[in-house]
């Protein structure tokens, strides 16, 4: 492998650092020795979220009211996001479960990417007041396209249904990715879908550096992983059954389907687009706060 060098920190090597330097010990004792002073082989824990936005604890005081609001009013809200991509086929999948002993499920030692199954990317909308989710297990890229017709999906089979005297769908999604806040191609699609049902839809946009708190994470897709866990994600199939298995004894229920539509990465929206989108923006911080309105609603107002 020359002129790459590979190197073990094992105890083997502070005991012969300090036998260089005259102390004859084993690597036992400095084993020993590290166990009695509360020592122990550790890896690395995520806990650092990096600088904080000065107003990230306003933004969330905002949604919360926004979100309390519309709950009182018995409008619909629902947190959004994009599940971690997952290869397809007899793949390694992280945890353990209880099989027959010694009769593991057989997985490729190296986990690279089946190019005739690709990879699933599931993309989820979760309903607050009703504690119920919806995915769409997409075949190939994640777009705001396709996030935009994962949120359709779900207001044409089910939130239209349980929410018929809506006036508007308020929406919590991260600041980045497909629904991101700067996506001006999930701008254009949400105006199409608003002007489909003729409702508003009022979006908000967690600050930076906090999607692990956006809701979905830890009410719909923690749960999904737990379900799916140690279990090879063979096939398309496979993939969709477990998400809609998925239940929770506080009474969560999941709906998934797949999406096989195909979503080209690098759309672009034009200027003339843009100003056709009829967006009011919130006085508090509008690039992340805003409602987009139907086109023929009377709200109109120019994005500036």
């Amino acid at each position: 492998m020359s002129p790459l060098r590979w190197t073990c920190k094992s105890l083997r090597v502070p005991a012969a650092e300090l036998a260089a330097m005259g102390h004859n010990v084993s690597r036992t004792a400095i084993g020993q020795r590290l166990r009695a002073e509360k020592f122990s082989l550790q890896g690395t824990r995520k806990t650092e979220e990096g600088a904080e936005h000065e107003d990230r604890d306003a933004q969330f005081q905002h949604i919360n009211k926004s979100v309390s609001a519309a709950m009182a009013a018995h409008q619909p809200v629902s947190s959004i996001d994009t599940k971690k991509k997952e290869l397809v086929g007899p793949c390694k999948n992280n945890d353990r479960a209880w099989r027959p002993q010694g009769n593991p499920d057989a997985v490729k030692m190296h986990d690279f990417p089946i190019k005739e199954l690709g990879r699933a990317v599931p993309y989820g909308v979760y309903d607050l007041t009703t504690n119920t989710g919806w995915v769409s297990v997409g075949i190939n890229h994640d777009t705001a396209a396709f996030a935009v017709n994962t949120i359709r999906r779900w207001w044409l089979e089910i939130g239209r249904i349980l929410y018929a005297q809506a006036e508007y769908l308020t929406i919590t999604a991260d600041g980045g990715g497909s629904n991101g806040s700067r996506e001006t191609l999930w701008k254009r699609e949400l105006q199409a879908l608003a002007n489909e049902p003729c409702i508003k839809i009022v979006v908000h946009h967690l600050p930076p550096g906090t999607s692990k708190w956006n809701r979905i994470e830890h009410r719909l897709f923690s749960f999904i992983s737990m379900n799916w866990r140690a279990r090879p994600l063979v096939s398309d199939r496979v993939i969709v059954d477990l998400i809609g298995a998925t239940t929770t004894r506080t009474g969560l229920t999941v709906r998934c389907e797949l999406d096989p539509t195909f979503y080209p990465k690098g759309s672009t929206v034009s200027d003339e687009e843009m100003a056709a989108i009829n967006i009011v923006r919130d006085p508090f911080h509008r690039e992340w706060n805003y409602t987009i309105c139907p086109s023929n609603h009377p709200d109109r107002a120019v994005d500036t």
